[in-house]
Protein backbone atom coordinates (compact mmCIF):
# COMPACT_ATOMS: atom_id res chain seq x y z
CA UNK A 1 0.00 0.00 0.00
CA UNK A 2 1.75 3.43 -1.07
CA UNK A 3 1.59 6.64 1.10
CA UNK A 4 -1.18 8.46 -0.53
CA UNK A 5 -2.89 5.30 -0.10
CA UNK A 6 -2.74 4.83 3.93
CA UNK A 7 -3.24 8.36 3.52
CA UNK A 8 -7.00 8.15 2.45
CA UNK A 9 -7.48 5.13 4.53
CA UNK A 10 -6.84 7.44 7.54
CA UNK A 11 -8.88 9.99 6.18
CA UNK A 12 -11.79 10.11 4.04
CA UNK A 13 -11.77 13.89 3.47
CA UNK A 14 -15.59 14.77 2.87
CA UNK A 15 -16.42 16.83 0.14
CA UNK A 16 -16.91 19.96 3.15
CA UNK A 17 -13.35 19.55 3.67
CA UNK A 18 -12.78 19.72 0.08
CA UNK A 19 -14.78 22.61 -0.07
CA UNK A 20 -13.32 24.39 2.77
CA UNK A 21 -9.86 24.46 1.51
CA UNK A 22 -10.97 25.83 -2.38
CA UNK A 23 -13.39 28.43 -0.92
CA UNK A 24 -10.23 29.68 1.66
CA UNK A 25 -7.45 29.23 -0.60
CA UNK A 26 -8.59 28.53 -4.38
CA UNK A 27 -7.85 29.32 -7.10
CA UNK A 28 -6.11 26.17 -6.29
CA UNK A 29 -3.91 23.29 -8.53
CA UNK A 30 -5.22 20.03 -8.09
CA UNK A 31 -1.70 18.69 -6.94
CA UNK A 32 -1.57 20.83 -4.08
CA UNK A 33 -4.79 20.74 -3.47
CA UNK A 34 -4.48 16.68 -2.94
CA UNK A 35 -1.37 16.99 -1.01
CA UNK A 36 -2.85 19.56 1.65
CA UNK A 37 -5.86 17.13 1.71
CA UNK A 38 -3.70 13.68 1.79
CA UNK A 39 -5.27 12.39 -1.58
CA UNK A 40 -4.33 10.67 -4.75
CA UNK A 41 -5.39 12.63 -7.84
CA UNK A 42 -7.86 10.36 -9.01
CA UNK A 43 -9.70 10.70 -5.30
CA UNK A 44 -9.07 14.12 -5.55
CA UNK A 45 -11.05 14.47 -8.81
CA UNK A 46 -13.75 12.00 -7.68
CA UNK A 47 -14.66 14.24 -4.93
CA UNK A 48 -14.65 17.49 -7.02
CA UNK A 49 -17.04 16.01 -9.54
CA UNK A 50 -20.67 16.42 -8.03
CA UNK A 51 -18.87 20.05 -7.13
CA UNK A 52 -18.35 21.01 -10.36
CA UNK A 53 -21.57 19.51 -11.79
CA UNK A 54 -23.24 21.52 -9.32
CA UNK A 55 -21.52 24.56 -9.95
CA UNK A 56 -20.13 25.21 -7.03
CA UNK A 57 -16.99 24.90 -8.42
CA UNK A 58 -15.19 25.77 -11.70
CA UNK A 59 -12.04 25.43 -13.55
CA UNK A 60 -9.74 28.39 -14.23
CA UNK A 61 -7.64 29.74 -16.46
CA UNK A 62 -4.96 26.67 -17.24
CA UNK A 63 -1.61 27.02 -15.70
CA UNK A 64 1.20 24.83 -15.42
CA UNK A 65 1.31 22.49 -12.98
CA UNK A 66 5.22 22.50 -11.63
CA UNK A 67 4.37 19.03 -9.82
CA UNK A 68 2.76 17.60 -12.43
CA UNK A 69 4.61 19.00 -15.72
CA UNK A 70 1.68 19.25 -17.58
CA UNK A 71 -1.03 22.02 -17.84
CA UNK A 72 -3.57 21.72 -14.81
CA UNK A 73 -6.82 23.88 -14.22
CA UNK A 74 -6.92 24.81 -10.89
CA UNK A 75 -10.15 24.60 -8.81
CA UNK A 76 -11.83 27.66 -7.58
CA UNK A 77 -15.22 28.07 -6.07
CA UNK A 78 -17.91 29.85 -8.27
CA UNK A 79 -18.37 32.65 -6.01
CA UNK A 80 -21.70 33.95 -7.47
CA UNK A 81 -23.24 30.61 -7.12
CA UNK A 82 -24.56 31.22 -3.49
CA UNK A 83 -25.79 34.51 -1.79
CA UNK A 84 -26.07 35.16 2.14
CA UNK A 85 -27.30 37.44 4.55
CA UNK A 86 -25.26 39.12 7.15
CA UNK A 87 -26.96 41.17 9.83
CA UNK A 88 -25.05 42.88 12.81
CA UNK A 89 -27.32 43.94 16.33
CA UNK A 90 -26.31 46.85 17.98
CA UNK A 91 -28.45 48.51 21.28
CA UNK A 92 -30.30 50.58 18.56
CA UNK A 93 -29.87 49.82 14.98
CA UNK A 94 -29.53 46.78 12.89
CA UNK A 95 -27.17 46.80 9.87
CA UNK A 96 -27.61 44.30 7.23
CA UNK A 97 -25.38 43.11 3.95
CA UNK A 98 -25.49 40.48 1.22
CA UNK A 99 -22.85 38.44 0.09
CA UNK A 100 -21.53 36.12 -2.51
CA UNK A 101 -19.37 32.42 -0.60
CA UNK A 102 -16.59 34.69 -0.19
CA UNK A 103 -17.90 37.04 2.37
CA UNK A 104 -17.48 39.68 -0.23
CA UNK A 105 -20.17 42.64 0.26
CA UNK A 106 -22.83 43.08 -1.84
CA UNK A 107 -25.72 44.92 -0.96
CA UNK A 108 -26.24 46.83 2.55
CA UNK A 109 -29.28 48.77 4.41
CA UNK A 110 -29.86 49.14 7.83
CA UNK A 111 -32.75 50.42 10.42
CA UNK A 112 -33.54 51.23 13.66
CA UNK A 113 -34.84 49.05 16.27
CA UNK A 114 -38.03 50.37 17.35
CA UNK A 115 -37.54 48.74 20.69
CA UNK A 116 -35.63 45.55 22.36
CA UNK A 117 -38.57 43.54 22.17
CA UNK A 118 -37.98 39.84 19.82
CA UNK A 119 -40.43 40.46 18.43
CA UNK A 120 -39.83 43.87 16.92
CA UNK A 121 -35.96 42.80 16.53
CA UNK A 122 -37.18 40.34 14.36
CA UNK A 123 -39.28 42.31 12.17
CA UNK A 124 -36.29 44.42 11.56
CA UNK A 125 -34.66 41.57 10.18
CA UNK A 126 -37.20 40.53 7.85
CA UNK A 127 -37.51 44.20 6.53
CA UNK A 128 -33.82 43.91 5.96
CA UNK A 129 -34.20 40.70 3.87
CA UNK A 130 -37.13 41.42 2.10
CA UNK A 131 -35.29 44.83 1.11
CA UNK A 132 -31.98 43.00 0.23
CA UNK A 133 -33.41 39.99 -1.83
CA UNK A 134 -33.54 39.58 -5.46
CA UNK A 135 -33.84 36.89 -7.00
CA UNK A 136 -31.09 34.07 -6.09
CA UNK A 137 -32.48 33.22 -2.43
CA UNK A 138 -30.23 33.30 0.77
CA UNK A 139 -28.86 29.97 1.66
CA UNK A 140 -28.39 30.71 4.84
CA UNK A 141 -28.72 33.83 7.43
CA UNK A 142 -25.52 34.74 10.09
CA UNK A 143 -26.51 37.39 12.86
CA UNK A 144 -23.71 38.87 14.85
CA UNK A 145 -24.53 40.40 18.41
CA UNK A 146 -21.84 41.82 21.66
CA UNK A 147 -22.60 38.84 24.00
CA UNK A 148 -22.92 35.34 24.85
CA UNK A 149 -24.42 32.80 22.44
CA UNK A 150 -24.86 29.11 22.77
CA UNK A 151 -25.26 26.59 20.26
CA UNK A 152 -25.40 29.69 17.09
CA UNK A 153 -29.12 29.76 18.30
CA UNK A 154 -29.66 31.47 21.80
CA UNK A 155 -28.36 34.48 22.96
CA UNK A 156 -27.59 33.92 26.51
CA UNK A 157 -26.75 37.24 27.51
CA UNK A 158 -26.79 40.50 25.23
CA UNK A 159 -26.10 43.87 27.60
CA UNK A 160 -26.91 46.37 24.49
CA UNK A 161 -30.23 44.58 24.32
CA UNK A 162 -30.97 43.64 27.58
CA UNK A 163 -31.55 40.24 26.68
CA UNK A 164 -31.09 36.60 28.49
CA UNK A 165 -31.58 33.64 26.98
CA UNK A 166 -33.05 35.03 23.93
CA UNK A 167 -33.60 31.80 21.09
CA UNK A 168 -33.14 34.57 18.19
CA UNK A 169 -32.43 32.06 15.85
CA UNK A 170 -35.57 29.67 15.98
CA UNK A 171 -37.52 33.15 15.39
CA UNK A 172 -36.13 34.70 12.85
CA UNK A 173 -36.08 31.09 11.01
CA UNK A 174 -39.77 30.78 11.93
CA UNK A 175 -40.23 33.93 9.68
CA UNK A 176 -37.80 34.20 6.95
CA UNK A 177 -37.85 30.00 6.32
CA UNK A 178 -34.02 29.99 6.08
CA UNK A 179 -31.30 28.43 8.30
CA UNK A 180 -30.36 31.41 10.62
CA UNK A 181 -26.77 31.21 12.33
CA UNK A 182 -26.39 33.76 15.27
CA UNK A 183 -22.76 34.15 16.85
CA UNK A 184 -21.08 36.50 18.98
CA UNK A 185 -19.59 39.42 17.41
CA UNK A 186 -15.78 39.11 17.43
CA UNK A 187 -15.78 35.84 17.14
CA UNK A 188 -17.92 36.22 14.22
CA UNK A 189 -15.20 38.71 12.87
CA UNK A 190 -12.27 36.73 13.67
CA UNK A 191 -14.07 33.62 11.47
CA UNK A 192 -14.42 35.94 8.50
CA UNK A 193 -10.97 37.48 8.76
CA UNK A 194 -9.53 34.01 8.95
CA UNK A 195 -11.21 32.28 6.18
CA UNK A 196 -11.73 35.44 3.48
CA UNK A 197 -9.56 38.59 5.58
CA UNK A 198 -6.34 40.27 6.04
CA UNK A 199 -5.84 37.18 8.66
CA UNK A 200 -6.16 34.70 5.30
CA UNK A 201 -3.05 32.01 5.30
CA UNK A 202 -2.16 32.58 8.96
CA UNK A 203 -2.74 29.54 11.55
CA UNK A 204 -2.30 32.22 14.65
CA UNK A 205 -3.09 35.64 15.15
CA UNK A 206 -5.49 37.62 17.27
CA UNK A 207 -8.37 40.34 16.30
CA UNK A 208 -8.51 44.01 18.07
CA UNK A 209 -11.59 45.96 17.65
CA UNK A 210 -12.77 49.48 18.87
CA UNK A 211 -15.12 51.08 18.87
CA UNK A 212 -18.69 51.96 21.18
CA UNK A 213 -16.68 49.01 22.99
CA UNK A 214 -13.35 47.25 22.66
CA UNK A 215 -13.25 43.30 21.79
CA UNK A 216 -10.69 40.56 21.53
CA UNK A 217 -10.54 37.54 19.19
CA UNK A 218 -8.22 34.79 18.54
CA UNK A 219 -7.12 32.32 16.08
CA UNK A 220 -4.99 29.27 17.46
CA UNK A 221 -3.50 26.46 15.10
CA UNK A 222 -6.23 27.57 12.34
CA UNK A 223 -8.96 27.28 14.48
CA UNK A 224 -11.12 30.61 16.04
CA UNK A 225 -10.81 30.68 19.68
CA UNK A 226 -14.74 30.67 20.75
CA UNK A 227 -15.52 29.64 24.84
CA UNK A 228 -19.06 29.95 26.89
CA UNK A 229 -16.91 33.13 28.27
CA UNK A 230 -16.63 35.06 24.79
CA UNK A 231 -18.97 37.97 24.65
CA UNK A 232 -18.08 38.95 28.34
CA UNK A 233 -15.59 41.65 26.94
CA UNK A 234 -12.63 40.41 28.68
CA UNK A 235 -10.23 42.02 26.71
CA UNK A 236 -12.41 45.37 27.32
CA UNK A 237 -11.35 46.27 30.50
CA UNK A 238 -7.66 45.35 30.34
CA UNK A 239 -5.66 48.12 32.18
CA UNK A 240 -3.85 50.44 30.08
CA UNK A 241 -2.60 53.67 31.99
CA UNK A 242 -2.58 53.69 35.65
CA UNK A 243 -3.26 58.01 35.55
CA UNK A 244 -5.95 57.79 32.62
CA UNK A 245 -9.88 58.42 33.22
CA UNK A 246 -12.23 55.79 34.32
CA UNK A 247 -14.62 53.59 32.02
CA UNK A 248 -18.23 53.43 33.05
CA UNK A 249 -17.33 50.49 35.68
CA UNK A 250 -14.58 52.42 37.65
CA UNK A 251 -11.61 51.23 35.99
CA UNK A 252 -8.94 53.56 35.53
CA UNK A 253 -7.30 53.66 32.22
CA UNK A 254 -8.46 50.24 31.02
CA UNK A 255 -8.86 49.67 27.04
CA UNK A 256 -12.31 51.00 27.49
CA UNK A 257 -11.71 54.25 29.11
CA UNK A 258 -8.21 55.01 26.95
CA UNK A 259 -10.47 53.17 23.45
CA UNK A 260 -14.02 53.97 22.87
CA UNK A 261 -15.52 56.20 20.79
CA UNK A 262 -17.73 57.05 23.47
CA UNK A 263 -15.59 57.77 25.96
CA UNK A 264 -12.93 59.75 23.88
CA UNK A 265 -15.85 61.93 23.09
CA UNK A 266 -16.93 62.24 26.66
CA UNK A 267 -13.06 63.12 27.61
CA UNK A 268 -13.16 65.87 25.18
CA UNK A 269 -16.35 66.93 26.07
CA UNK A 270 -15.42 68.07 29.42
CA UNK A 271 -12.52 69.83 28.32
CA UNK A 272 -14.66 71.68 26.03
CA UNK A 273 -17.73 72.47 27.60
CA UNK A 274 -19.88 70.95 25.31
CA UNK A 275 -20.85 68.06 23.21
CA UNK A 276 -18.49 66.99 20.19
CA UNK A 277 -19.07 64.13 17.98
CA UNK A 278 -16.48 61.85 17.17
CA UNK A 279 -16.20 63.14 13.85
CA UNK A 280 -15.57 67.13 15.17
CA UNK A 281 -12.77 65.15 17.49
CA UNK A 282 -11.15 63.27 15.33
CA UNK A 283 -10.92 66.78 12.67
CA UNK A 284 -9.85 68.99 15.88
CA UNK A 285 -6.98 67.07 16.52
CA UNK A 286 -6.03 67.07 12.95
CA UNK A 287 -6.14 70.46 13.29
CA UNK A 288 -3.91 70.65 16.03
CA UNK A 289 -6.27 71.28 18.50
CA UNK A 290 -4.67 70.45 21.92
CA UNK A 291 -7.25 69.01 24.04
CA UNK A 292 -8.08 66.74 21.16
CA UNK A 293 -5.01 65.89 20.22
CA UNK A 294 -4.29 64.73 23.58
CA UNK A 295 -6.61 62.84 24.09
CA UNK A 296 -6.06 60.56 21.09
CA UNK A 297 -2.56 60.23 21.11
CA UNK A 298 -3.11 58.79 24.65
CA UNK A 299 -5.51 56.53 22.62
CA UNK A 300 -2.87 55.42 20.31
CA UNK A 301 -0.26 54.76 23.27
CA UNK A 302 -2.98 52.74 24.73
CA UNK A 303 -3.54 50.75 21.72
CA UNK A 304 -0.02 49.97 21.35
CA UNK A 305 0.31 48.81 24.42
CA UNK A 306 -2.39 46.78 24.31
CA UNK A 307 -1.42 44.69 20.89
CA UNK A 308 2.11 44.63 22.35
CA UNK A 309 -0.24 42.52 25.73
CA UNK A 310 -1.60 40.21 23.07
CA UNK A 311 1.15 39.50 21.20
CA UNK A 312 3.18 38.88 24.14
CA UNK A 313 0.59 36.74 25.99
CA UNK A 314 -0.97 35.11 22.75
CA UNK A 315 2.48 34.78 21.43
CA UNK A 316 1.22 35.68 17.87
CA UNK A 317 3.02 37.72 15.15
CA UNK A 318 -0.18 38.96 13.17
CA UNK A 319 -2.53 41.07 14.84
CA UNK A 320 -5.60 42.36 13.23
CA UNK A 321 -7.33 45.77 13.91
CA UNK A 322 -10.86 46.51 12.90
CA UNK A 323 -13.89 48.92 13.87
CA UNK A 324 -15.28 51.94 13.36
CA UNK A 325 -13.14 53.76 16.24
CA UNK A 326 -9.79 53.32 14.37
CA UNK A 327 -10.05 56.30 12.52
CA UNK A 328 -7.75 58.11 15.08
CA UNK A 329 -5.07 56.18 13.90
CA UNK A 330 -4.50 58.41 10.85
CA UNK A 331 -3.75 60.93 13.28
CA UNK A 332 -1.23 58.97 16.01
CA UNK A 333 -0.22 56.01 14.27
CA UNK A 334 3.53 56.72 15.28
CA UNK A 335 2.33 56.82 19.40
CA UNK A 336 1.09 53.27 18.33
CA UNK A 337 3.88 52.06 16.86
CA UNK A 338 6.34 53.28 19.50
CA UNK A 339 4.15 51.77 22.51
CA UNK A 340 4.24 48.61 21.30
CA UNK A 341 8.34 48.45 20.22
CA UNK A 342 8.64 49.87 24.33
CA UNK A 343 6.65 46.90 25.36
CA UNK A 344 7.79 44.08 23.67
CA UNK A 345 11.36 42.26 24.13
CA UNK A 346 13.61 43.48 21.25
CA UNK A 347 14.85 40.38 20.37
CA UNK A 348 11.35 39.43 19.67
CA UNK A 349 9.52 39.27 16.08
CA UNK A 350 7.92 42.28 14.58
CA UNK A 351 4.60 42.74 15.29
CA UNK A 352 2.93 42.51 12.03
CA UNK A 353 0.21 45.08 12.20
CA UNK A 354 -2.81 44.99 9.80
CA UNK A 355 -5.61 47.27 9.47
CA UNK A 356 -8.73 45.89 8.62
CA UNK A 357 -10.97 49.58 6.79
CA UNK A 358 -14.23 48.47 6.03
CA UNK A 359 -15.30 49.67 9.59
CA UNK A 360 -19.10 49.27 10.83
CA UNK A 361 -20.07 46.94 7.51
CA UNK A 362 -17.22 44.40 8.77
CA UNK A 363 -19.03 43.37 11.63
CA UNK A 364 -22.44 42.34 9.47
CA UNK A 365 -20.06 40.54 6.94
CA UNK A 366 -18.66 39.17 9.81
CA UNK A 367 -22.48 37.59 10.57
CA UNK A 368 -22.64 36.47 6.54
CA UNK A 369 -18.94 34.39 6.86
CA UNK A 370 -20.43 32.54 10.02
CA UNK A 371 -23.43 31.36 8.14
CA UNK A 372 -21.39 30.45 5.27
CA UNK A 373 -18.44 28.22 7.47
CA UNK A 374 -21.45 26.61 9.32
CA UNK A 375 -23.27 25.50 6.00
CA UNK A 376 -20.30 24.39 3.81
CA UNK A 377 -21.22 20.72 4.46
CA UNK A 378 -24.57 21.52 2.75
CA UNK A 379 -22.83 23.68 0.26
CA UNK A 380 -20.56 20.74 -0.48
CA UNK A 381 -23.97 18.22 -0.57
CA UNK A 382 -25.51 20.34 -3.06
CA UNK A 383 -28.25 21.75 -0.83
Amino acid sequence: MSSVEAAERRYRAPSSELAREVLVHGPILRSVLAKRLGLSLATLTRLARPLLDDGLFVEVTEELDGAMGRPAKPLDVRAEARQFLGVKLTGDTAVAVTTDLRAAEGRRAERPLPSHELDDVVAVIVELAGELANEQEFTAIGISVGGQVSDNRVIDRAPFLGWRGVPLADAVEARLGVPVMVENDVVALAAAEHWFGLGRGFSNFAVLTVGAGVGYGLVMHDQVVSTSEAGLGLGGHFPLDPTGPLCFLGHRGCSTAMLTIPSIRAQVEVALGHPVSYAEVLEMAAAGQPVALAVLRAAGTALGRLIAAVANLAMVEHVVLAGEGLGFLDIVRGEMDAAILADRDPEAARVDVLLDPSGFISWAQGAAAIAIQRTVDTLAAGG
